[in-house]
């Protein structure tokens, strides 16, 4: 199959991923007293884990000989993650066709 943008895929965290997500949803926790008064969006969400996969649109394909595509991956959360040039794999940071069942 050959990736486009708006195509659903699932995309495995990488851990220093998962370490950037929770970074900022325990930054934006500790820090709810200031948020409160600005009105600041903070992210907030479950607990990322790295090689735990979540879905992910395809935004821009890059090159097509190495199936390379930037991402948005919908975390468990209010935020997402910009995945930017990657490649179909099966390894964390790596995106895949959704199983057909």
């Amino acid at each position: 199959m050959k990736p486009s943008i708006g195509r659903i895929v699932h995309y495995r965290l990488s851990e220093q991923e998962a370490e950037a997500v929770n970074r900022r949803r325990r930054d934006f926790h500790e820090s709810r007293s200031a948020a409160e008064r600005t009105g600041f969006v903070g992210h907030v969400g479950n607990w990322a884990e790295a090689g735990v996969v979540y879905p992910a649109m395809v935004v821009r394909v890059w090159d097509e000989t190495t199936v390379t595509v930037n991402l948005q991956v919908f975390l468990d959360g209010n935020d997402a993650l910009w995945a930017t040039s990657r490649a179909e794999g099966t390894d964390a940071g790596t995106w895949s066709w959704p199983e057909r069942v």
